[in-house]
């Protein structure tokens, strides 16, 4: 394991290479290191790049001796709280973790990055750092959300990059969620919907009227099916693959769904404690209970992937543990093995010189 921060890496010689942030996160360094672990052994080929602490980290992966010659530890000095301001991490952030982290993907060394910190932060340094892509006005944020559909999942998008989003915007979010629908969950055609208060096309804002039109004008050069206005209870369902909407909207969105799951376990908890006889029903629904809770668990789909940059950025959760870090950096893998970050931007590029071309024969 080396930790000589001046030398080039050489893990990307023989396998892919993932960049972990291990100092961000609420449960400190030892989720992070144990996550890693979990994703080493179920994945021999990949290599890591750990930006943090260079004692602490030493310390921790002397404990996991598989990983000696899969983990190169960059030390820094200074980590990103998780009330640290943006603008003053985009001043004085370069000697922290997270800065390293993400540097690590723009020098080439890396292929994506994971991190559980400070997600303003982590939009904003990766934005420095890696830049947006050409024809992007603004990146986003996709989250997986639990769903009837066959894989499991939906992508909504934007979940919180930016507040605000115009017509054109909501045509690159379709864009990118559905490249992140085929190369991260493996759907060759999937089907978008644009978010709204009802499926009526004389319905929402006006922006949300002309986005609808862009949208549907860009499917089938885009390779995928718009299936119109969709509403708040479409968003678990199996009539869509990817929501499409601004971030404002959508972070509400996520933040009730996450408080509604947590208020439903929750009430689950104080039934099957109410009585005697509760308790023993709950013994007896021991194994479906155990299956609901996997299937509506959030650490399966931790990691929010940042869409729009020149290059692949993953945020997981603060208090992600050991599962929901390993998570987060599998879905780092398999985009990272579908070349998603070249993939995404050759399809930006292309449905932007068609906008040019269509916007030049109609003058």
């Amino acid at each position: 394991m080396t930790s000589d921060t001046n030398t080039p890496t050489t893990l990307g010689a023989t396998r892919t290479v993932i960049s972990v942030d291990a100092m961000g996160g609420d449960l400190g360094p030892a989720a992070v290191v144990a996550g890693i672990s979990r994703s080493a052994r179920e994945n021999p080929d990949i290599g890591f790049i750990v930006s943090g602490d260079k004692p602490t980290l030493e310390a921790l992966f002397a404990k996991k001796r598989d990983l000696a010659d899969r983990c190169e530890i960059r030390h820094t000095d200074e980590v990103v709280t998780m009330d640290a301001k943006p603008s003053h991490v985009m001043r004085y952030g370069k000697a922290t973790s997270m800065w390293s982290a993400v540097d690590a993907v723009k020098s080439g060394d890396a292929s994506v990055c994971v991190s559980l910190g400070n997600t303003g932060a982590l939009m904003a340094v990766s934005m420095i750092r890696l830049r947006k892509l050409p024809s992007i006005n603004r990146p986003a944020i996709a989250c997986l959300w639990p769903s009837r559909n066959a894989g499991g999942f939906n992508i909504m998008l934007d979940v919180g990059a930016d507040i605000r989003a115009d017509q054109e915007d909501l045509l690159q979010y379709a864009l990118m969620g559905a490249s992140y629908a085929r190369n991260g969950m493996g759907i060759k055609h999937p089907r978008v919907g644009l978010l709204n208060v009802g499926t009526e096309e004389h319905k929402g804002r006006a922006e949300l009227k002309v986005a609808h039109e862009l949208i549907s004008d860009a499917a089938d050069a885009g390779n995928f099916e718009f299936v119109g206005f969709v509403e708040g209870g479409d968003i678990p369902s199996d009539r869509v693959d990817v929501i499409v909407t601004d971030g404002f909207t959508g972070n509400v969105a996520l933040k009730t769904g996450e408080g509604t799951a947590s208020l439903i376990s929750e009430f689950l908890r104080q039934a099957f404690k109410a009585t005697p006889f509760a308790r023993i029903a709950s013994l007896l629904a021991l194994t479906s209970l155990k299956r609901l809770k996997k299937r509506i668990d959030p650490r399966r789909v931790n990691g929010g992937l940042f869409l729009g940059l020149n290059g692949t950025v993953i945020k997981s959760h603060g208090s992600a543990d050991e599962t929901g870090i390993a998570a987060a950096i599998q879905l780092a893998i398999t985009l990272s093995k579908s070349d998603f970050s070249h993939k995404l931007a050759a399809r930006v590029a292309s449905a932007s010189s068609a906008r040019q071309d269509t916007d030049i024969t109609e003058e």
